[in-house]
């Protein structure tokens, strides 16, 4: 059996889509199971719940956004769990290769090391940003984009993408034992190119602008650093590597990036 943690995430929910579409026998782990019969509580602050007795892969969907003390004390608790009960292999979600300078990439590194060293064979999955994320990032206002992205460009991806890989090496995970795939787009994108299909000005404001717009909306404490991180990144070019790791692993090339975010900022 597989099991998919976080399964009322977005990633979750088409990772187990992917799965279930290709019959195989499969569960979703939340903290909010109701009554949807394959799905079973599980919490990652609760050690009484992770238990994963008959699950064979278990599919480790980051914890959720938090401060990095209390994400690297769920995935210990997961990984140790998983360990206690057997489980056969572990595939982790984790950030792209040029996320390092990201203010949530210390927690997946750390998740990933501690992997490594492990004694559950394991696969790493490191997720480019989300081209609906770009998007959204990229939103017009007035017609015009203020957003810090400067003349950088983003090796964004499909969410959807990211998932069938996902579902693609959990149905055989035995030939990805031990590897880490580097799950970008193929294809780069800024945001002028985002302005130019929405027929919006490009206008980037500072890094100094969006912090001051995100200190007042609203956010948890350590939320705007982590936003304006990926500005910060996009601007100065650590996130334009791409690569051929997802065509690999779907065997066809992924959507287009530009499309998925062009659509995210015309809010569909």
């Amino acid at each position: 059996m597989i099991l998919v943690t976080g399964a009322s995430g977005q990633l979750a929910q088409a990772i187990l889509h992917h799965l279930k579409e290709a019959g195989v026998d499969v569960v979703g782990g939340t903290r909010t199971p109701g009554d949807d019969p394959r799905q079973r509580l599980l919490n990652f602050d609760d050690p009484a719940t992770l238990d994963f007795g008959g699950v064979g892969t278990l599919v480790i969907v980051s914890a959720g956004t938090a401060e990095d003390d209390v994400v690297i004390a769920r995935h210990e608790s997961v990984i140790t769990a998983a360990e206690r009960s057997n489980v056969q292999h572990i595939i982790y979600t984790s950030v792209a290769d040029g996320g390092d300078h990201l203010g949530f990439a210390l927690a997946h590194r750390w998740t990933e090391r501690r992997l490594q060293q492990g004694a559950v064979p394991w696969t790493i999955l490191r997720n480019g940003l989300y081209a609906e994320l770009i998007g959204q990032l990229l939103t017009p206002e007035a017609g015009t984009i203020t957003a810090p992205f400067g003349p950088g460009s983003v090796a964004a991806i499909a969410r959807q993408d990211l998932a069938e890989a996902a579902s693609v090496v959990a149905q055989s995970p035995q030939p990805h034992a031990g590897r880490t795939y580097n799950l970008v787009g193929t294809e780069a994108i800024s945001a002028l190119d985002v302005a130019d299909e929405l027929g919006a000005t490009y206008k980037p404001g500072t890094l100094a602008d969006l912090r001051s717009a995100l200190n007042t909306a609203g956010l948890l404490p350590f939320q705007p650093a982590m936003l304006l991180s990926i500005h910060a990144a996009v601007a100065h070019g650590f996130l334009d590597e791409t690569t051929e790791d997802i065509t690999r692993l779907l065997g066809r090339p992924p959507r287009k990036p530009l499309t998925i975010a062009v659509a995210a900022a015309q809010g569909q």
